[in-house]
C-alpha cells in the first residue's frame, strides 16, 4: 500500500478472495479500508469486475442478514461509525448496567449497610469489567458476530479494542467510587485488570464469553459468598494480596500475547 491508498494489486487480490495474501497485508488493508472511502469504492468496483460470484454471495448474505440486524438494533441505538469500531450496540445496556451496579455498591458503602467491614466496591471491582467484555463477545447478543469474526481484523486487535472500551467506562466509575469510600486505588485496580486479563487469556481456549461467565462463578463461590458470610474482607482483597494480583495480571497478558492467533478463530467469540 502507498502512504495514502492501497494499491490496486492488493485490492484486486482481496476482491478475488486470494488465500495466499499474507496475514499482515490483510490486516493492514482492512485497517486502511475502515477510514478510506475512495479505496472502499475501488474495492467495490474490483469485486464486481474480478469476482462476480463473490459479489453475488455478498448480496445474498446482506439480503438475509439486513432484516435481522434492523430488528435487533433499533434506529435509536445505532452507533456512529467511529464509535462502532470500539463497541457494539449490544454492549451499551450492559455498560450502563455495570456503571449502575458500581454506583449502587458505592451507595451501600457510604450508607454503611454492608456486613462488617466488607466493601462492596472491592467485592465487585474484579468482575464488573468482565461482564462488559462478555457482552461484547456474546453471539447471542450480537447478530453480526459471525460476520465480524470472519475477517482478519477480528483477531487480537478487535479483542483489545472492545476490552479497552469496557475499561474506559468501568475504571472511571470505580475510581470515583474508590475515592469516595477511601479505598486505595491499587486494591480495586489490580484485581480489576487481573480478572480482565485472565478472562481474555482463558477466552483464547474456551471462548471469551464462556471464560467470563466461568470466572464470575468462581469469584462468587470462592470470594464473594465466604466474605459476606464471614462479614470480613478476604485476604485476596487486602493489600497483602496485591502481589498475587500483579502476578495474575502479568501471566494473563503473557498468555494473551503468546496465543494472539487464537482470537481469530470463531470459537474465541463464544
Amino acid at each position: 500500500m502507498s502512504e495514502e491508498h492501497a494499491s490496486m494489486r492488493i485490492i484486486d487480490r482481496y476482491a478475488r478472495g486470494d488465500t495466499d495474501i499474507a496475514a499482515d497485508e490483510l490486516w493492514a488493508l482492512e485497517a486502511h479500508l475502515e477510514t478510506c472511502g475512495p479505496c472502499r469504492d475501488r474495492l467495490s468496483a474490483a469485486v464486481m469486475a474480478e469476482g462476480p460470484a463473490v459479489a453475488a454471495l455478498i448480496d445474498t448474505v446482506w439480503s438475509d442478514l439486513e432484516p435481522h440486524l434492523a430488528a435487533a438494533v433499533p434506529r435509536q441505538r445505532r452507533l456512529p461509525a467511529r464509535l462502532s469500531r470500539w463497541v457494539t450496540p449490544a454492549m451499551v445496556p450492559w455498560l450502563a448496567m455495570t456503571v449502575s451496579v458500581t454506583l449502587i455498591a458505592l451507595l451501600l458503602d457510604v450508607v454503611g449497610t454492608g456486613p462488617g467491614d466488607v466493601s462492596f466496591v472491592l467485592l465487585l471491582a474484579p468482575v464488573l469489567p468482565v461482564l462488559g467484555v462478555a457482552a461484547s463477545w456474546s453471539h447471542g447478543l450480537d447478530p453480526a458476530y459471525e460476520l465480524t469474526a470472519s475477517v482478519p481484523r477480528a483477531g487480537l486487535h478487535l479483542v483489545l479494542r472492545r476490552t479497552a472500551s469496557v475499561l474506559a467506562v468501568v475504571v472511571p466509575a470505580l475510581l470515583l467510587s474508590g475515592w469516595a469510600t477511601g479505598v486505595m486505588a491499587a486494591q480495586w485496580l489490580l484485581p480489576c485488570l487481573a480478572f480482565t486479563s485472565a478472562t481474555l487469556a482463558l477466552g483464547g481456549v474456551i471462548g471469551v464469553t464462556r471464560a467470563a461467565m466461568g470466572l464470575v462463578g468462581v469469584w462468587a463461590a470462592v470470594i464473594l459468598a465466604p466474605t459476606l458470610a464471614a462479614s470480613r474482607t478476604s485476604v485476596a482483597l487486602q493489600t497483602a494480596g496485591l502481589p498475587v494480583w500483579a502476578l495474575i495480571l502479568a501471566l494473563g497478558i503473557g498468555v494473551v500475547v503468546a496465543r494472539r492467533g487464537a482470537y481469530s478463530a470463531l470459537g474465541a467469540h463464544r
